[in-house]
């Protein structure tokens, strides 16, 4: 009977896969030898692999692209990064390498637009659509980028007054789109997204209210699907309402020109994911398409809005397992070196599961393990892959002169975010290094500390202890 854990995985799923090899017992990700990271500087760390953005980027464009010329589509496509996702410097510089327009959600959003513009990264030209609820803040940091000279800011109104309050600080003409409330899916805890405008009023609102605003050219209908982009009813029903209410829209305001089609790709978060990218945009290119044609209405350029999708696959945390602890009979914990809640807040907050594997010992034994964090919270843990499937990890000794490695990948969206990077954690565990993964001109690996592991004294500083 075979029981070494890589021919586990070799008879569950395909293996080797896209980003994911051996060389030897060792995990490489992405071309990556994790373990001369770990040799290097230890653990825990996280890591972020940058080609890996540009990667997805080209992927998602050239698809939409090439659907649009086979299907004679009119309309132009327009990839969009949401900053909310990972809002860190060198996600931005690598984004923006690769044509990409930019999607706030907060007043903040836009000092960061401010700063991207000084650095000399975008122009007054680029596009930036404004989504999210607007409190006054928020809507004042848009008008002064209007009127500071920004000619494609795009300002997607959630609610019936936002247009009033922002015409007021207005100077200038610009760019507005209208947000349609979606229905949420059937086993959500209520019916209808918090988000938008309802779809029942939007075409009324637009037609008695938008038309006194001068300053405003309506120019975009936006709507959003919280669980992204499925092959589902639910989602081809919610797409066919925003279609539709693009096409009553546009014969009463010719100068629509854009749909705005929320809601992300899905990334990979198991090694047996299948999901066929091109099917989908076919499908989605094709319905607007025929919706548009049989009500008589040209074809709307089609904006994305790409934040997990963009930036989730560029990243890894590396633990160690410090020791193992068999509770009773059938339950065997693997301790790591830093806390689950705390690196990896999704998987706990919202149950989110990430592709977990070793880094070395492919070829020892396995066991069905449970991996326990380092706080003295019940929810520190981690004992299920996707679908609900146990958790098997090799097994070890300890007294082997190697520890156990273990990895959680694809976790480069929100993460940071959510725990608060470089804050305060829970038990006051301290956030662990991360490091940038690039390649050079040659295609050579190069990598560098971008932020030490935090501690005391930092911590110390901000709960006012020093």
């Amino acid at each position: 009977m075979v029981n070494k854990y890589f021919d586990l995985i070799d008879q569950t799923y395909y293996f080797p896969q896209e980003g994911f090899d051996l060389e030897k017992d060792n995990l490489i990700f992405n071309g990556i030898p994790l373990m001369v990271l770990i040799e290097k500087y230890g653990t825990p760390f996280k890591m972020t692999y940058l080609p890996k953005i540009g990667d997805q980027i080209k992927k998602a464009k050239n698809l939409f692209n090439k659907s649009i010329r086979a299907q004679d589509y009119e309309g132009k496509y327009y990839y969009c990064y949401c900053t909310k996702c990972c809002h860190f410097s060198y996600v931005l510089r690598e984004v923006l390498q690769h044509d990409v327009q930019l999607e706030t959600s907060s007043a903040f959003d836009i000092d960061l637009i401010l700063n991207l513009y000084k650095n000399g990264l975008i122009s007054k030209d680029h596009v930036v659509v404004n989504n999210g609820f607007k409190p006054a803040a928020y809507l004042q940091n848009i008008a002064n980028m209007v009127n500071s000279g920004f000619k494609n800011v795009i300002p997607v109104f959630d609610n019936i007054y936002e247009a009033d309050r922002l015409e007021s600080m207005l100077q200038k003409k610009c760019k507005v789109g209208l947000r349609v409330a979606t229905e949420e899916e059937p086993k959500f805890e209520f019916y209808t997204s918090r988000l938008g405008i309802r779809s029942s009023q939007v075409v009324e609102y637009a037609r008695a209210k938008l038309k006194k605003h001068k300053k405003f050219e309506l120019y975009m209908v936006h709507f959003f699907v919280d669980t992204g982009v499925k092959d589902t009813v639910y989602y081809w029903g919610e797409l066919k309402k925003g279609v539709n209410t693009y096409v009553e829209l546009k014969k009463h305001f010719p100068s629509i020109k854009a749909i705005n089609i929320g809601g992300g790709l899905p990334i990979r978060n198991s090694l047996g994911f299948e999901f066929d990218y091109k099917y989908m945009i076919n499908q989605i290119i094709k319905m607007i398409r025929e919706a548009c044609d049989e009500a008589g209405v040209g074809h709307p350029d089609i904006y994305t809005e790409f934040g997990k999708y963009t930036v989730g696959e560029s990243g890894a945390t590396i633990f160690s397992v410090l020791e193992q602890k068999q509770q009773n009979d059938s339950e065997i914990w693997y301790m790591i070196d830093n806390s689950l809640m705390n690196t990896l807040p999704d998987s706990w907050g919202i149950s989110e599961r990430f592709i977990m594997l070793p880094v070395n010992k492919w070829f020892n034994d396995y066991t069905r393990v449970n991996i326990g964090g380092l706080s003295c919270d019940n929810s520190d843990f981690y004992n299920m892959e996707e679908q609900n499937q146990q958790l098997f990890l090799p097994k070890y000794q300890r007294t082997d002169k190697e520890p156990l490695y273990v990895g959680f990948f694809h976790t480069g969206a929100y993460q940071d975010a959510l725990s608060g990077y470089g804050g305060i954690k829970h038990c006051l565990l301290p956030s662990p290094k991360h490091l940038l993964v690039d390649r050079d001109e040659n295609g050579n690996l190069v990598d560098w500390v971008y932020n030490e592991e935090q501690n005391s004294r930092d911590m110390l500083r901000i709960l006012g202890y020093n």
